[in-house]
């Protein structure tokens, strides 16, 4: 049994137990990094998941949504967002997921028609990011934490907070699913883990963003604040605020809980 992982530090508190031998993995389970067409269960972007759902099934009650600010996926800008219409967004690595909830937001919201780029430079590289030219950059994961703290552009606007403020609604950005072809019972066992793990680590959160603070430089306190802000759980309300996220970005709406 291969359970997918990234290394973002939005995933500590559903793998930090397992990390610390606290919540044992299923005989034969793993920890690994790949593709989720390569694992038998992975946490996945919600688009990723839409684009393979035909693939994959959902695992229920675990997922990384946001019910206002997500702090780690933002538009940092060097104008207000009205005044970047026809002017160049660099998209960093990030998710598809990301890039098109910021896309939505253009169209439906700001009513923007940007000039999306990819950046040629890795995400973490901030300095890197920087030189390019560019009115904003789309940054995600602990690379925009620590750009928020550097204070370098005058405008930040916060994808998830954007998108609450216009929804009502949480939104989802990633999931965790499994292979269709995977043996149930296995997969049974690998969620059984992973709920356990994440009931650990989310009344361990100090621990854990301490630690996450040593790997990304960001001080504590900021990541103590970015952790207890997201929200692990899929609920009803998540499963419908993902559908209509997925109808908006025009990608399957194939919304399948195991």
């Amino acid at each position: 049994m291969r359970i997918g992982r990234i290394g973002y530090i939005n995933c500590a508190p559903v793998y930090g137990a397992i990390d610390r031998g606290v919540v044992a993995l299923p005989p034969g389970g793993e920890l690994v990094t790949g593709t989720p067409a390569e694992l038998d269960v992975s946490v996945i972007s919600a688009i990723e998941y839409a684009r393979h759902a035909k693939d994959l099934v959902l695992l229920p009650e675990l997922a990384i949504s946001c019910d206002g600010p997500v702090r780690s996926v933002a538009l940092f800008s060097r104008r207000p967002v009205g005044q970047l219409d026809r002017r160049t967004v660099l998209l960093s690595a990030s998710s598809r997921t990301s890039v098109a909830l910021l896309e939505i937001l253009c169209r439906d919201v700001w009513k923007i028609k940007p000039r999306f780029a990819e950046a040629r430079a890795e995400a973490q590289d901030l300095d890197a990011l920087a030189a390019l030219p560019h009115e904003a950059v789309l940054v995600i994961g602990d690379a925009a934490l620590a750009l928020a703290a550097r204070g370098t552009y005058p405008q930040r606007y916060d994808l998830g907070e954007e998108w609450k403020r216009w929804t009502r609604q949480p939104f989802v950005f990633a999931v965790w699913a499994a292979r269709r072809a995977a043996a149930s019972a296995a997969i049974s066992l690998a969620h059984r883990a992973l709920l356990a793990s994440r009931a650990w680590g989310l009344t361990h959160l100090d621990e854990l963003a301490a630690e996450a603070s040593r790997k990304t430089g960001v001080p504590v306190a900021t990541c103590r604040e970015y952790l207890g802000g997201l929200d692990y759980a899929f609920s009803d309300q998540h499963r419908t605020a993902l559908t209509d996220f997925l109808r908006r970005a025009g990608t399957p709406q194939f919304v399948q809980v195991a």
